[in-house]
């Protein structure tokens, strides 16, 4: 499946929705809860600095977390919210030098990267054929949602988000519903360790699948479906993806690929695959 070149303002826009560790405050280290069973150092509370964030707010262990086996910490990508709360929402304070902010800027965070999440996931149906009819809608979504990022903080902390996902959801559910139209064999959800090793999954729709430990090395992905599938741990070797639609950084971060796959344009190879994808 051939995606459509979409306008350069709508690939700018997603370039701003890829990660910036150098303009941001540290948020992912300190804003979110994080178990250690989900592969963080340790069990920890939301609002606590995680015990490796070093006082410029970068990662102390950041080149050893795959040694480490830490794989949430590997997989984690905040669709760019991060720096877009540091340098916008709150470029005069942090949370470390005015603690009194630290819950409000936290939770502003939370928000701006369900915003930008919903985002990446518009400009992406903007490039799909199967959405050529709502166009319209989807970039007024996109451009609802540049209004609601670049809000003043205490505004958009009192946004009604409940509102504007449902319009998302509606919008992602009717291309979904439009690519399901080809898709190939049954629609199921559980996935789990499932041995799918070179099969052709071709316009499969896998979303909201759960993938996790799932073996898709080697097979035929063009136009499948990966919209909210969980992929940690998903086998990805010598498989190209580059079709593939609704597939995320964070998830590409969380499975397991090698020198072999090939990714999406505008997906970022992890720094912590080895060439064979051990």
């Amino acid at each position: 499946m051939t995606k459509r070149i979409i306008d350069k303002r709508y690939s700018d826009l997603k370039d701003t929705l890829k990660i910036d560790c150098e303009q941001c405050s540290g948020l992912c280290c300190v804003a979110l809860y994080c178990m250690k069973t989900d592969g963080f150092p340790a069990n920890k509370e939301a609002g606590i600095p995680c015990q490796y964030l070093r006082p410029d707010f970068r990662c102390d262990i950041h080149t050893t977390l795959k040694s480490k086996n830490l794989r949430g910490c590997l997989a984690y990508d905040c669709f760019g919210a991060g720096q877009k709360v540091t340098q916008n929402c709150f470029p005069i304070v942090d949370w470390k030098s005015n603690s009194n902010h630290g819950s409000k800027i936290f939770q502003v965070f939370q928000i701006v990267f369900q915003l930008h999440q919903m985002e990446w996931y518009l400009i992406e149906a903007l490039s799909l054929p199967a959405a050529e009819a709502l166009e319209s809608d989807i970039k007024s979504l996109i451009w609802e949602n540049e209004r609601l990022t670049g809000l003043p903080a205490e505004e958009i902390l009192h946004l009604d988000m409940e509102s504007y996902r449902t319009d998302v959801n509606k919008i992602l559910k009717q291309v979904s519903h439009i690519m399901a139209v080809n898709a190939k064999g049954k629609i199921d959800r559980d996935y789990f360790a499932q041995n799918f090793k070179h099969a052709n999954l071709n316009h499969k729709d896998f979303s909201m699948a759960l993938l996790i430990a799932a073996d898709l090395e080697g097979c035929s992905l063009q136009g499948t479906n990966f919209l909210g599938a969980d992929m940690r741990d998903t086998n990805i070797k010598n498989t190209d993806l580059s079709t593939s639609i609704f597939l995320t950084q964070m998830q590409i971060n969380g499975a397991r690929g090698n020198s072999k796959t090939i990714l999406p344009a505008g997906i970022s190879r992890p720094a912590s695959w080895s060439a064979d994808g051990a």
